[in-house]
């Protein structure tokens, strides 16, 4: 049986810089004995099969480590060394012990480092989070002050045992060096830097879907709202990954085929975060109101009422309801 995450200010402001979705992935750990590492970055909180059982013990939907019993080359924790799949600045963690009833660590710690190359012996690592205790089965919760940029982590847990997910919420720090001068990027994409800031409603699935890598593998990767009983809007406003133009959208309605918004509208600000929070910030129309069909993408270019504007933010507006797989907004890049 699986349980469902409990809600939190981590998951609502920030993104999972460590999620296999965004390319994060374990590299290496101490011991994983009963339960691979891998599991660790998995959707979800991780499930339980009473009667599941290895050559090796339980079956466990985590990472879990053997009994230490004070081992004779004196380590006296087990690890995990992970790479972010977006670098960025860390505001927090979750360590997941779902269903480690008996087997959970006793504490952990969290260290972090910023390397071009893959952490090594002489990796100067610093603490994110001080030795700290954690409960069984349960979400442990850690809200740091951090403002240091980090591209791996490692996660150790004393002495030993199990750990089902492990969530790195941070906000991500982009390389604009990496792209060419003049080229096209999609400013919205949550690897290039966009966020997800605040939604009308996200009844069935989660608000940073609709920037996420690919498409929406089914209806349930994408967002989507409930259904509304008035004639709309829903919205969702998208802090982009840096200030720049508006020159080509996509939106995507794949998986969505009974429950695809009938039209869209796009809209623009130039304005900071909070002033899209408590609805002072002034919008501009970047496509006026489109229809929309059925597990289609739909290109926007001709309609971009301005092509030379310049967006801190963008609010995607669906009549009256219904679910968005994905949105993407190409454009060039502000200059510093």
């Amino acid at each position: 049986m699986s349980q469902q995450a409990i809600p939190n200010k981590l998951s609502e402001q920030y993104i999972d810089l460590a999620s296999e979705r965004l390319g994060g992935e374990t590299l290496s750990c101490s011991d994983d004995f009963f339960a691979e590492m891998e599991n660790l970055l998995k959707a979800g909180r991780g499930i339980f099969i009473d009667d599941k059982y290895t050559e090796r013990g339980k079956w466990m939907d985590g990472w879990e480590s053997r009994r230490s019993y004070g081992r004779d080359n004196g380590r006296d924790h087990d690890w995990c060394i992970i790479r972010l799949g977006v670098p960025g600045v860390i505001k927090g963690f979750d360590v997941d012990t779902n269903f480690f009833r008996g087997n959970a660590p006793q504490t952990v710690s969290i260290e972090g480092c910023h390397s071009a190359q893959q952490p090594g012996a002489d990796t100067q690592w610093f603490s994110l989070l001080a030795d700290s205790p954690v409960e069984a089965h349960s979400q442990n919760l850690f809200e740091i002050d951090n403002v240091q940029c980090c591209t791996h982590v490692r996660l150790n847990i004393f002495p030993d045992g199990g750990v089902a997910r492990f969530r790195v919420y941070g906000e991500a720090q982009v390389d604009w060096q990496q792209f060419l001068p003049g080229e096209l990027i999609d400013l919205a994409y949550v690897k290039n830097g966009g966020r997800s800031l605040l939604v009308s409603d996200m009844f069935f699935s989660d608000k940073n879907n609709l920037i996420m890598p690919g498409r929406g593998k089914d209806m349930g990767d994408g967002w989507e709202t409930k259904r509304r009983r008035d004639p709309g809007p829903d919205w969702n406003i998208v802090k982009l990954g840096h200030i720049g133009s508006i020159n080509k959208v996509i939106v995507d309605t794949h998986h969505f085929k009974g429950n695809f918004p009938d039209t869209f509208t796009l809209e623009g600000t130039m304005n900071d975060s909070q002033a899209c929070i408590d609805g002072s910030a002034k919008w501009q129309t970047i496509i006026p109101r489109n229809k929309l069909y059925a597990h289609r993408e739909h290109v926007f270019i001709d309609e971009i009422a301005d092509p030379k504007a310049h967006f801190t933010h963008i609010r995607l507006n669906i009549f009256p309801d219904g679910g968005v797989s994905r949105l993407r907004t190409f454009g060039y890049r502000k200059e510093d």
